[in-house]
């Protein structure tokens, strides 16, 4: 017989009744209006507003027009050595939109390299196994790039007409210089060792000068083409008949025999007071050879009145020559020595009306620079500096 089991409910100790969760509807405030014409600057939005309006390869030059005016602050420069050559690296304040298709090119230049390197700055690129010269040039809403020494042909045709048929960019177009050889004839100016004379060597660099500027494009006259003196105050006559854009009178310094071995490098001066007494010696051996009558208080009172913006152009001019002059120098002697720009009182650039300075291209009388100023590989050198300091110049001060 089965017996009947009874089965007792389970009781759950300390239960609580769950209530239902109440779910509240969201309230929407009427008060609150819909954004509309929302406006979006266009200096937030990509590629809709562009600070530069071209970039044009122009003859031996790169022309970035804005669309506004710009001052230098805008370029920034450097330059960098590679396995293969070098580059010049300009990096430009501004945006534009062409950057990626534009292709720049210059007969001379390996290659010349274009890119927008971020939203606020355009690099352009000049790279050669050479160590090219590159200068700029800021006027209103317009930088000019420049690229130096690129117009050379063994043609025996004219460079101007070589310029036409070519288009090739000359620096000096239009630019009139007047090139003095400091000293000659009676005057030989200072003694090297071994009766070396400053008028020989000062002429021979003025001829390659000539050279170098005239295949340039410049029209370039010489206030003495031979072995022949000229006083001092009589050889910028040539200068101001001509109406020379500038006038550069070239020189040697020279020490005393017991500082020969102390004093060396190139130098290059424009005519103001004299500030030391360094500027002082140094004119007072040029200036041996003038008769005026002046005493030194006449002459310091007359130097006081010059015309100030012809010495302040003077001074860029002097600053361009010095810097290309020396890069040239020590690419042939790496140790010649910056002597620097200076101030002195020069009688031989009194007369010029227009800017002029007067360069030491080194001292005669130095045992080893005294030498070296004899050798025509330098002498060209020498030369080819002065030629690209102009270029520099004319490049900045058009």
């Amino acid at each position: 017989m089965v017996k009947s089991i009874r089965i007792e409910p389970i009781k759950i100790e300390n239960s609580k009744k769950i209530e239902p969760i109440k779910i509240e509807p969201i309230k929407v405030d009427k008060k609150i209006k819909p954004i509309k014409n929302v406006k979006i600057s266009k200096h937030n939005v990509n590629n809709s507003i562009y600070s530069i309006k071209s970039v044009v390869d122009e003859n031996n030059q790169i022309i970035i027009t804005f669309n506004t005016n710009v001052t230098k602050d805008y370029v920034k420069f450097y330059e960098k050595k590679i396995k293969n050559g070098t580059q010049d690296i300009y990096e430009l304040k501004g945006n534009f939109k062409d950057a990626f298709p534009t292709k720049l090119k210059i007969d001379g230049v390996k290659q010349i390299v274009i890119k927008q390197e971020d939203k606020n700055t355009l690099k352009i690129l000049f790279e050669d196994r050479k160590n090219l010269k590159t200068v700029y040039h800021v006027n209103k809403d317009t930088i000019k790039i420049t690229v130096l020494g690129l117009d050379k042909s063994s043609t025996k045709k004219p460079i101007a007409k070589i310029a036409k048929e070519k288009k090739i960019y000359l620096p000096g177009k239009g630019k009139i210089v007047v090139l003095d050889a400091g000293h000659g004839g009676k005057d030989s100016g200072a003694v090297g060792g071994k009766n070396k004379y400053e008028k020989v060597v000062v002429f021979k660099i003025t001829k390659y000068l000539e050279s170098y500027l005239k295949q340039r494009g410049y029209k370039v006259y010489l206030t003495r083409n031979s072995d022949r003196f000229i006083k001092v105050n009589n050889r910028t006559i040539l200068a101001n008949k001509k109406k020379a854009d500038i006038f550069i009178s070239i020189h040697a310094n020279a020490v005393p025999k017991s500082k020969a071995r102390e004093m060396e490098g190139v130098e290059t001066f424009f005519l103001s007071p004299a500030r030391s007494e360094r500027a002082k010696r140094v004119a007072a051996l040029e200036n041996k050879s003038d008769v005026r009558n002046m005493s030194g208080s006449t002459k310091q009172a007359f130097l006081e009145s010059l015309n100030r913006p012809r010495i302040t152009a003077s001074h860029k001019l002097s600053i361009d020559i010095q810097r290309n002059m020396l890069y040239s120098a020590r690419k042939i002697y790496k140790d010649v020595v910056d002597s620097g720009v200076r101030e002195g009182p020069f009688w031989v650039l009194v007369g010029a009306q227009m800017p002029s300075v007067l360069i030491e291209v080194g001292y005669i009388t130095h045992p080893k620079e005294g030498k070296r100023l004899f050798y025509s590989k330098y002498q060209k050198g020498l030369a080819l500096g002065i030629a690209n300091g102009i270029d520099a110049y004319f490049a900045k001060n058009p």
